[in-house]
């Protein structure tokens, strides 16, 4: 029988893992096989190929010039044989290779970086509000009298032109009778003077022109309304006595109103003056309202903890009234093509972010990249990858513990410059797959299935997080894949990759 493919050494440990075998059975199945290769080792050869120099697998980072017993694990060495692929290049030096049948049975699915525009967007609720842009202030100019108010109330709508209020003002009256005497003297300059004086005193142009015509004195004036829309205040009644300045109307225009919405503080750095808005009301459930933001208000509610978006709605039939509740999609998307793939192909690592590239002849290889914003399962990539190349979007947990075990990780965390877009991460000693239960700044309990290469069965454990980051986008009851590694009595979480159900359920026996 051939001996197996030695890179299928740190495989062999992921899978027991994945699958959840029992960790006996794991465990002698992972030896038996390094026992194997071990003996292979012993040759320093694989077919024509001569071993590069030989390693332990749970400690890849550290060479040997020569086969033996490893220094750190009751095992022998394993050797490393040159597979720099078809065109010797130091890209494909730096990647993996693992058998196709083997990745098609572990359910390993790519994704193509695409390039595309990820429209995303923030569903919040709002109410409609009075346009306070749209209000006229009726006050008086001079003192005098209510002499009659129409039939008026706050809230009542009114036309533009209506009548509020008859007021008697004896000033004006007095003013407007030396007016018509100047003007039967038909001296021009007194005139002019005489007229300055009647809008001096706050008389309006149409009332000063009809005294010019009727050659009466108008001591009775109207106060009609100067917009339509609705009253706010009334403060005017029959008899009352008026000063200069006293305000007694206050009327609010309906052609636009308001939609108020309020967004949680931790999506706000997202909404821009600007940005495309569609809103659904209770009241009018079939139709959609399009509107853009005017303005992002400054204060935040503190017990809400939310900010307030201000969205103008054109309103000229008069359907949308004050109060009115409303769903709202706030379109906070980028309108530029970007390169796009799915969320769930990223390994966060703690400062790094890293995936799979998927390359010709099986191989595959890290490549650390630099993450935009995420929506709806994609999330765009500001740089470390180009459209058209594939990446590992499931079981690429499986394919990092290989590299891992390979040393390759371990050539990129050494600074070496083998290639300006490979990442640094830290190589994970372990890995398991479970659920998430809670998560802290410090740590994260996972419920996981039994992690046969260090002797688990199925448990709930907290693990330690080096850097809150990693854990950005993982959410409590999310699915994940995980390294981690013993670190002075506590374990370390080295890789942290959330996964979907469909895809866990395919690793699962």
């Amino acid at each position: 029988m051939k001996h197996p493919n030695i890179k299928l050494a740190g495989l062999v440990v992921a899978i027991g893992a994945a699958l959840g075998v029992g960790s006996s059975v794991g465990y002698w199945y992972a030896n038996h096989q390094m026992q194997h290769m071990s003996d292979m080792a012993q040759g320093g050869t694989q077919g024509n190929a001569k071993a590069l120099y030989w390693f332990d697998p749970m400690k890849p980072d550290q060479h040997f010039d020569k086969p033996g017993k490893s220094p750190f694990m009751d095992m022998q060495l394993v050797a490393k044989y040159a597979d720099s692929g078809s065109d010797g290049s130091a890209a494909n030096a730096m990647s993996i290779k693992i058998d196709p049948n083997i990745t098609q049975n572990l359910g390993v699915r790519v994704a193509q970086v695409v390039q595309g525009i990820l429209n995303s967007g923030i569903t919040v609720t709002g109410t409609i509000q009075l346009n306070d842009r749209l209000v006229a202030v009726m006050q008086t100019r001079s003192n005098g009298f209510v002499e009659r108010v129409y039939a008026r109330a706050a809230g009542d709508l009114v036309a533009k032109g209506s009548p509020i209020a008859d007021l008697l003002v004896p000033d004006w009256a007095a003013a407007q009778i030396e007016y018509l005497a100047v003007l039967k003297m038909g001296d021009q300059s007194l005139i002019n003077a005489a007229r300055q004086r009647l809008q001096l005193l706050g008389m309006p142009a149409d009332l000063i022109a009809r005294v010019e015509k009727t050659r009466q004195p108008q001591a009775t004036i109207t106060l009609s309304a100067p917009i339509s829309g609705v009253i706010q205040t009334l403060d005017v009644r029959s008899g009352m006595t008026l000063s200069a300045g006293q305000t007694l109307v206050k009327i609010n225009g309906l052609d636009s109103v308001w939609l108020e919405a309020a967004v949680p503080e931790a999506q706000a750095g997202e909404i821009r003056v600007g940005n495309l808005i569609t809103a659904h009301l209770t009241a009018y459930p079939s139709d959609t309202f399009h509107g853009k933001v005017i303005a992002v208000l400054p204060d935040l509610n503190m017990e809400s903890r939310t900010l307030r978006v201000r969205v103008e709605l054109p309103n000229r039939s008069g359907q949308l009234k004050q109060g009115m509740f409303a769903q709202v999609q706030l379109q906070t998307g980028n309108s530029q093509a970007q390169l796009l793939i799915p969320e769930e192909a990223v390994i966060r690592t703690g400062p790094r972010n890293v995936v799979i590239l998927a390359l010709e002849g099986g191989h595959f290889q890290p490549v650390q990249v630099e993450l935009g914003q995420a929506m709806n399962g994609q999330i765009a990539i500001l740089s470390g990858l180009q459209a058209g190349q594939k990446v590992v979007a499931s079981g690429q947990f499986l394919i990092d513990s290989e590299a891992s075990l390979q040393g390759v990780l371990a050539q990129m965390n050494s600074g070496n410059p083998i290639s300006t877009k490979m990442p640094a991460a830290t190589a994970s000693q372990y890995q398991g797959m479970g659920k998430v239960e809670s998560i802290t700044d410090a740590d994260i309990t996972i419920s996981h299935h039994p992690i046969s290469a260090i002797g688990w069965g199925a448990m709930t454990m907290t693990f330690k997080l080096p850097d809150a980051k990693m854990a950005t986008r993982i959410r409590v009851g999310d699915q994940v894949n995980f390294g981690f590694n013993p670190v002075n009595y506590d374990y370390v979480i080295a890789t942290l990759v959330k996964t979907t159900d469909s895809a866990m359920q395919g690793n699962q026996p």
